[in-house]
């Protein structure tokens, strides 16, 4: 099931410049969603994660999100995500294997979403 990241975790990569390693231990394949509630590719992609994790064998894969425009770190967030990860489109996913950066992708299907996963 996919969990929202907590704040902690949020500012913990804004401070460091990458999420904790155990947020990106969660499983042996981690995604992490960072969105914006008003993104319509979010609204489609967030109706598929449950499903997408579901395909995997049991707690091979870890799913994660923040919909920080939502936040009261906002502001931190979204300069934190667009200068130090370089992305400013929403959403953005970054997947992990064992920790490390694997991949990363703006909008995705499900089926591209659990193959950079290796799923």
């Amino acid at each position: 099931m996919s969990i929202k990241l907590t704040e902690a975790e949020c500012r913990s990569a804004i401070e460091s410049g990458e999420f904790p390693l155990t947020t990106r231990r969660l499983a042996p394949a981690v995604a992490l969603v960072l969105t914006q509630s008003w993104c319509p590719q979010w609204s489609f992609m967030s109706g598929y994660l449950e499903a997408a994790e579901a395909a995997a064998p049991a707690g091979a894969i870890a799913v994660r999100y923040v919909e920080y425009d939502k936040e009261p770190f906002f502001e931190d967030f979204m300069e934190f995500k667009e200068d130090v990860f370089g992305n400013r489109s929403v959403p953005y996913v970054r997947y992990y294997r064992n920790g490390e950066l694997i991949a990363e992708s703006n909008y995705i299907s499900q089926q591209g979403f659990l193959a950079k996963l290796g799923h």
